[in-house]
């Protein structure tokens, strides 16, 4: 009767480095998507911005640039902590 709990201990014990690693790949995979999001409605909005007003077109272009790199730094933020977790497993 005993054998059994002690075999799932193991298992348990064996695999959790791999659902690390697993949760690592899911977490940087969805931090790429959200950056590929944030960053196409960034674009996308400042090219309507300029299109309703195209005298302040530089303007709203370093803000759109800014505010795209925000969004990439978030992104790789999310990206390195996941790397983080799969290198300590």
């Amino acid at each position: 009767m005993m054998y059994p709990l002690l075999q799932a201990a193991t298992f348990t014990k064996e695999y959790m480095g791999a659902w690390a690693i697993m949760g690592a790949g899911i977490g940087a995979g969805i931090a790429v998507v959200g950056a590929g999001i944030g960053i196409g409605r960034v674009g996308g909005q400042a090219v309507e911005g300029m299109a309703r007003q195209p005298e302040m077109a530089g303007q709203i272009q370093t803000a759109a640039l800014i505010f795209a790199a925000l969004v990439e730094g978030a992104a790789l933020f999310a990206i390195v902590v996941s790397f983080l977790i799969q290198n300590k497993f």
